[in-house]
């Protein structure tokens, strides 16, 4: 078995999408995952699989069938969630509140041309870096005041996104520790 992270985009935000975590983890218990534990109501799931085929689809057709809305899911092992931790590059720089770093989770490697095309975009104080598949974002006034949002990542890199504060996904890190 190997342990994975699902990551929900847009469930239990501003009383839409509303899945409650004990109809999840059902959900997630019901497609034969085991070990099934939630991180708050935002839609992070650790389980245990024995493959990570089609895990996307599995659970996004599953939540659509049981719910009634499409969710989108982006998966991500725990070697990938600890990698992330490691190589946020906003932690060697001095002054750095952590409660201003975000990390936001790509579906897929944006292509080049979009790559290129997005750091042409300068929204000071907030910055950006793209590494893989994640954009590790500092945002100084708060993320709630910053144009680097799950949109502007979409639409400019045509990949469906989602995004934790730094908090939660090193919380979600220790979830798979247990």
């Amino acid at each position: 078995m190997i342990t994975y992270i699902a990551i929900l985009r847009g469930i239990n935000v501003s009383g839409k999408n509303k899945i409650l975590m004990q109809d999840l983890i059902a959900l997630f218990e019901s497609l034969n995952f085991k070990n099934v534990k939630s991180y708050i109501q935002s839609g992070n799931v650790v389980f245990e699989s024995k493959s990570l085929k089609n895990l996307e689809t599995l659970i996004q057709q599953k939540i659509k069938e049981q719910f009634g809305f499409d969710v989108p899911v982006i998966i991500r092992t725990v070697d990938e969630i600890t990698n992330i931790l490691k190589h946020n590059p906003y932690l060697k720089q001095k002054n750095i509140e952590l409660d201003k770093l975000h990390i936001t989770f790509l579906s897929e490697t944006p292509i080049k041309e979009n790559l290129t095309k997005i750091h042409t975009y300068n929204f000071a104080p907030d910055v950006f870096e793209i590494i893989g598949n994640e954009v590790y974002l500092h945002c100084p006034n708060g993320y709630g005041n910053t144009k680097l949002s799950n949109t502007f990542f979409e639409n400019k890199l045509k990949v469906t996104a989602t995004t934790r504060n730094w908090k939660t996904v090193n919380e979600i890190a220790k979830l798979c520790e247990k």
